[in-house]
């Protein structure tokens, strides 16, 4: 009985990191900017890879296989966004433009100001 609600909970958790890697990876095609497109494989993409490696650590049954997941999904958890933002934040340095559409741009207006986003 318990082994069968693993396996179905081991089902629901691979499709829904499917589910959210197909999203990221549709993201990537469809949004219109860099920008918007880094913000869909990050948070998409990791939620997608976070389910995924939740679901082998409950699969595996062996204790050692279930730390090593649930550390690449703390990793993942730790490194995306960073990742993502520090990508983006050299993208728009280096003069990439935003979708025409965007309503603004406020630190391009900042940087203009006089104002530095530097910390030192």
């Amino acid at each position: 009985m318990i082994e069968a609600v693993l396996n179905i909970l081991v089902g629901l958790l691979l499709l829904a990191g499917a589910l959210f890697s197909l999203a990221a990876s549709i993201g990537l095609l469809r949004l219109p900017d860099i920008y918007s497109r880094m913000h869909s494989a990050s948070k998409a993409g990791t939620v997608g890879s976070g389910l995924t490696l939740i679901a082998m650590a409950i699969h595996s049954g062996d204790l050692g296989d279930a730390t090593r997941a649930l550390a690449g999904v703390v990793f993942f958890l730790l490194t995306a966004p960073i990742s993502a933002h520090l990508l983006a934040k050299a993208a728009h340095d280096m003069g990439y433009p935003l979708w025409s559409k965007s309503l603004g741009d406020e630190k391009r207006a900042k940087d203009t100001d006089g104002e530095s986003d530097q910390l030192y």
